[in-house]
């Protein structure tokens, strides 16, 4: 986990107000509809009090059910103004969680850029934890924040209407319980932040184990990571039990505001009737009080005290994120294309954590530039580790990785990394094929699309224009459309992590011969034996051993090749399996 960082003054405060700016239209409307949504609150007293005083107490029934059927009114009113809140409310949030997590991404490729981090697995919580905590307590402010507010104002109306001595046994107690409330924000603000990091000590401590797992039972270090882990969650809980130890606090805010009023209206009720305030108005005033502060009040305390604070120590901790060394992110470099693109990995080591066995050691390669690899290997053997160093994802702790003689980092976008679960984002299906290349003309879009036999696809889909939802697509479809983004960019290397292992083999042959023929390196992570027959160049990797050469030299010259290649022919069908698995 990172550290915090220093922030700007006001950082945290900007990395909200600039998500809201532009919507000063909405909030009106959100306000106007505030006022008739609060009619229950200013009317239910006040409609109570005539209908017992004017009504019911003088044996004038018919008046007092009409004085009740204001009110009902009211509610009616209310509910429909609450109807239309909830839309305005979708406007305003939505583009907010949209922002934020356009903020944190952003953050973490230049932190990646200027070498603060490399492997940040905390950086998923603020992605999606601590950004959804952000547009989920939003909604809940402007909901519930808003209604308390207008609330509390109409009801400190409606009491003044029933009679000014109603206020005395009222606002007194209710002005405590906000300074109550006030004084416990801030242990609560820095029990909350802490709580927060030590989610993100959790979650980024359980990515270092999921990564290194293979290490740790390799080594049976398993006693070793469960300590850490013991440790990590003891913090967690410790961090836990210390807020709700003022959560518990704030319980006492609403016995104060909320009750103790009540108890002070009934004790002064016979001094009350003495100056001339009616029964009516009395149990008008305790409507106000139950009906309408205790509720908001409540609100009050759960929404501010509990999930405000979470919002902002999240809000925090997503500003940390754009800050590097205290200073604004310097804008990207851009380093000159090299002069050729072939790859040189050059002593490279790579482990995934300090005291882990590596995943690659003192590994040389060169990838010649326009030549065509296959890596093998057994699974889980460091194949996916190699294709995220070529594609600049990984960076080794030793060594370094060479494009055109130069450092990698620097020319990231001159390859382009095709994994095995393919992303695909909610827009139109041409956004989807030409997000790497936006001004591709039609007629490559058309032909790529043609030659890897997506136009079924494009077919089913609607259209070029269609609106896609990555949730309808099944995964060969969603690597289909990666395949003609790759293909369709204009990196001279394409590395492909197993990304054919959803489609037949049939159609995974035709995609490698596919882009076999473009201009260009290519490097296949195989899923099937089948890849390496159809490369130039065959690089197998089996824990210590590293050898390259070509599909015929390593039949030759590895046993273990040729055990994975015979092992791949003779391997049983589909259907034997089953009837196998079903004896």
């Amino acid at each position: 986990m990172t550290g915090p960082d220093v922030l700007p003054r006001g950082a945290t405060r900007r990395v909200l107000t600039d998500q809201l700016r532009g919507r000063r239209t909405v909030f009106v409307r959100i306000a106007g509809w505030s006022v008739l949504e609060a009619l229950p609150a200013l009317t239910t007293g006040v409609a109570l009090a005539n209908a017992i005083d004017e009504g019911f107490g003088r044996n004038r029934p018919l008046v007092g059910f009409a004085h009740l059927a204001l009110l009902a009114v009211a509610y009616v009113v209310s509910g429909q103004a609450t109807r239309r809140i909830y839309p305005l409310i979708g406007a305003v949030v939505e583009p907010v969680r949209d922002g934020l997590v356009e903020r944190v991404v952003t953050g973490m490729l230049v932190r990646a850029g200027s070498g603060r981090a490399v492997v940040d697995a905390s950086a998923v919580s603020r992605m999606t934890q601590q950004v959804e905590t952000v547009r989920d307590v939003l909604a809940g402010l402007l909901l519930i924040a808003r209604r308390t507010v207008f609330g509390v104002v109409a009801a400190v109306i409606g009491l003044a209407a029933l009679g000014s001595s109603l206020l005395a046994p009222v606002l007194p107690p209710l002005g405590a319980a906000l300074v109550i409330f006030a004084m416990l924000v801030p242990a609560q603000l820095r029990r909350q932040r802490a709580q927060v990091m030590c989610d993100e000590q959790v979650a980024g401590t359980t990515g270092q184990m999921i990564t290194g797992l293979r290490d740790v039972v390799a080594f049976r270090a398993q006693h070793h990571v469960i300590a850490l882990g013991d440790r990590t969650f003891a913090q967690q809980l410790s961090a836990v039990r210390a807020l709700a130890g003022t959560t518990a606090a704030r319980t006492a805010t609403v016995a104060v505001g909320a009750y103790l009023p009540v108890v002070l209206l009934l004790l002064a009720t016979p001094s009350l009737l003495q100056q001339g305030v009616t029964a009516g108005a009395v149990v008008g005033a305790i409507t106000y009080v139950i009906r309408t502060l205790e509720p908001t009040l409540r609100s009050l305390t759960l929404t501010i005290g509990g999930s405000a604070l979470r919002m902002a120590v999240a809000l925090r901790r997503i500003a940390e994120m754009s800050v590097v060394s205290g200073s604004p992110p310097a804008p990207p470099v851009v380093a000159p294309a090299p002069a050729g693109v072939d790859i040189h990995l050059r002593d490279v080591t790579f482990r995934y954590g300090p005291d882990v066995e590596p995943v690659l050691q003192g590994l040389d390669l060169r990838i010649g530039a326009g030549s065509h690899w296959a890596v093998v290997g057994p699974s889980g053997i460091g194949k996916s580790t190699l294709a995220g160093l070529l594609g600049g994802l990984e960076e080794p702790q030793h060594g370094e990785v060479l494009l055109g003689g130069s450092p990698l980092a620097r020319h990231h976008r001159l390859v382009t990394l095709v994994p095995q679960e393919s992303y695909v984002f909610a827009g139109s299906l041409r956004d989807n094929l030409c997000y790497l290349r936006p001004d591709a003309a039609e007629a490559d879009l058309h032909r790529v699309v043609h030659e890897l036999d997506a136009g079924p696809l494009v077919a089913r889909c609607g259209g070029y224009d269609a609106q896609l939802m990555p949730g309808a697509l099944d995964a060969a479809e969603r690597q289909l459309i990666a395949l003609v983004r790759a293909h369709l960019s204009t990196a001279p290397v394409i590395v492909l992590d197993e990304a054919t292992c959803h489609l037949d083999p049939t159609a995974e042959a035709a995609v490698e011969r596919v882009f076999a023929a473009r201009e260009g390196t290519l490097v296949v992570i195989a899923h099937r034996m089948s890849s390496a027959r159809r490369a130039d160049h065959v690089l197998l990797m089996d824990g210590d051993v590293v050898a390259a050469g070509t599909h015929q030299s390593l039949l030759a010259s590895s046993v273990t090749y040729a055990e994975l290649v015979g092992w791949w022919e003779n391997r049983p069908s589909q259907r034997e399996d089953v009837a196998r698995a079903s004896v």
